[in-house]
């Protein structure tokens, strides 16, 4: 990737940056967040066995009467998380934004696993 890159792309370089410092376990696994235009998508991942724990997303009917728009479909997706990972016994994370900036729907999504009870 050497040159001009489009917005894919430097998202795509940012992730790798981010994945080489960020890595789930057992104990911890990474919170992993995929956005799209229109859901946002979240899960628990142990790295070491390569497996998902836990899922999560905005297209989840449950999710529907949350309250209206994306940020608050996001929070409501981070506390459905945070609910499911206390179930299967998991309180720590480590978080992966997945190259996209802290800020709006991936902010509102951490909040909400937060106040799920997730510790980061």
């Amino acid at each position: 990737m050497s040159g001009k890159h489009n917005h894919y792309e430097r998202r795509q370089i940012r992730r790798y940056r981010i994945r080489k410092r960020v890595s789930g376990t057992i104990e911890r696994p990474r919170l992993s967040v995929f956005r799209s235009s229109n859901h946002i998508y979240a899960q628990l991942v142990d790295d070491l066995a390569g497996v998902t724990l836990v899922s999560a997303s905005s297209k989840e009917s449950s999710q529907k009467g949350e309250g209206s728009g994306k940020l608050a479909a996001s929070g409501g997706v981070g506390k459905l998380l945070a609910e499911r990972a206390k179930a299967k016994g998991i309180a720590r994370v480590c978080f992966d934004r997945g190259g996209y900036l802290y800020h709006g729907r991936v902010k509102a999504l951490a909040d909400g696993a937060r106040a799920g009870g997730l510790e980061f």
